[in-house]
């Protein structure tokens, strides 16, 4: 795999790191994956991203990039030589691929952050409502911009492939969790024939965790900061 000086900060479990490791190896660029431990975290990572201190951060020969959209879509400029484009070459189609990335952040990973840490069943109810809204509007997507074809950039993996398929682990994990399917045949028969066929490629076995770990992962961790929450509280009290 080519590359050079490549390096990314992350950890198995995040949907952000799995995103920018999926696009080097659609890109076939070999990097270092530094496993990360968020509970204590190294020197390199908070001066890498001193603002948010967070995972993922691509260092690309000595220079850190950081946030999961901005990195994939630096891999695509810094690379463009190498493998095919996963942003689109018309600049309309681009600008399309970044709105409904967007998109994807702010409204789908907000309401499954929100299911996911809901702590009443109406908090869940609302959070799954949400997913639910957009991934169909996502499905409506996906018909746009594959234009009959398999994915999102058509007849390759693209860009919002990419930015959607980081996250399939956690949505399947949060589907367990919650007793709901989100890519249901019947009401997005589009989305769902995806998720199978990106789940299917070489990049996605790779990269994407197994489901019943992240699950059991999430039991822990979500059992962690209800534990620090109410130790928390009783401190105050």
């Amino acid at each position: 795999m080519a590359g050079g000086e490549l390096k990314l900060l992350g950890t198995w479990a995040s949907p952000w790191a799995c995103r920018v490791r999926i696009a080097l190896h659609l890109k076939g660029l070999s990097y270092d994956f530094v496993e990360e431990d968020l509970d204590n975290k190294s020197d390199l990572l908070l001066t890498s991203n001193p603002v948010h201190k967070k995972v993922p951060v691509l260092i690309h020969e000595g220079k850190p990039i950081s946030e999961s959209h901005i990195i994939v879509q630096y891999i695509d400029e810094a690379f463009a030589s190498i493998g095919s484009s996963l942003l689109p070459l018309d600049p309309h189609e681009r600008a399309i691929a970044r709105f409904w990335g967007a998109y994807m952040d702010d409204k789908l990973v907000a309401a499954w952050v929100k299911a996911f840490k809901a702590k009443t069943e109406e908090e869940k109810l609302e959070g799954t409502k949400q997913i639910l809204e957009a991934v169909e509007a996502l499905e409506g997507a996906l018909r746009e911009c594959s234009k009959g074809k398999p994915f999102f950039g058509g007849d390759t993996v693209g860009y919002l492939d990419v930015m959607l398929g980081g996250i399939l682990t956690w949505l399947h994990g949060t589907e367990a969790l919650c007793g709901v399917e989100f890519f249901d045949p019947a009401k997005t028969p589009l989305l769902s024939a995806w998720a199978e066929r990106f789940g299917a490629l070489e990049a996605a076995k790779v990269v994407l965790p197994d489901v019943d770990r992240l699950v059991e992962f999430a039991k822990v961790r979500r059992a962690q900061q209800d534990a620090a929450e109410a130790a928390a509280v009783a401190a105050k009290n």
